[in-house]
């Protein structure tokens, strides 16, 4: 089962969290802690990330299966936040097993496949020199020089295990799976509850061509920005974040779409 954390203990309906590519679930520990006085939240690390075990199996149909194991691993149904490549699986788990999902919200992401790579990073992790690295701040200076924006190396240096010299990103499956990663699969269901897509005000991964393939899938979607943000919604307005989802998802049950 995937390594997760908990916080608070409070009765409203549990909270999972499902971070992105090259995250972990200390990413949103900030977020998850303030959003735990009203519930329970669990933040996972995604396999192939984090404390996981690794895989050479990165598909979203596994990854969404993970996230179904830990629900009912806990007790569930539960409210599932899902952000980027978590997104993704968030949205796989709610249409393999709408059972498991109360209220899902998808950051800055949608059920398609995108053009862009993200090899770059892998392969600028790959080149850190493992072995001269005493601090964090040595591989920082290591990304930097191979041209990774400074906020971009601090995310990843996040995952680097500096004591024992080693990434905590399973880089070579994470890279066979690239493809499938930056996908989506062919589903021919639907999730028919409550789903709030938010996307960044400053960012173009979930555009308005985008929109009727959502709906096609997730035909209760409602759609937000947030204002001041480009991909990283919880690192550049955490607080407007937290704000609009604490509001959904504490919401009475929404009105059916007309």
């Amino acid at each position: 089962m995937l390594s997760y954390s908990e916080h608070g203990s409070s009765d409203g309906t549990p909270l999972l969290i499902a971070h992105g590519l090259y995250g972990s679930g200390r990413n949103w520990n900030v977020i998850a802690k303030r959003l735990s006085d009203t519930r329970r939240v669990i933040t996972v690390d995604m396999r192939n990330h984090g404390q996981s075990f690794w895989s050479d199996d990165h598909s979203y149909e596994a990854l969404g299966a993970d996230l179904a194991e830990i629900i009912h691993g806990l007790g569930g149904p539960m409210d599932v936040v899902g952000h980027s490549m978590g997104g993704k699986a968030a949205m796989m788990l709610a249409l393999d097993r709408p059972d498991a999902v109360r209220r899902l919200v998808i950051g800055d992401i949608a059920p398609v496949s995108y053009g862009h790579s993200q090899m770059e990073f892998i392969d600028a992790m790959r080149a850190v020199d493992l072995s001269s690295v005493t601090r964090r701040s040595d591989a920082n200076d290591q990304l930097a020089a191979q041209g990774v924006d400074p906020a971009l190396c601090s995310f990843l240096t996040q995952s680097l295990e500096v004591a024992e010299q080693r990434w905590r990103l399973n880089l070579d499956a994470l890279a066979d799976n690239m493809p499938a990663i930056l996908g989506f699969p062919d589903v021919t269901t639907s999730f028919a509850g409550s789903t709030l897509f938010l996307s960044g005000g400053q960012s173009d991964y979930v555009t308005q061509a985008y929109r009727p393939v959502i709906r096609s899938l997730f035909p209760e979607a409602r759609f937000v920005k947030i204002p001041g943000a480009g991909h990283w919604l919880h690192a550049d307005n955490p607080r407007a974040l937290e704000g609009t989802v604490r509001a959904y998802l504490d919401a009475p049950a929404p009105r059916p779409l007309t």
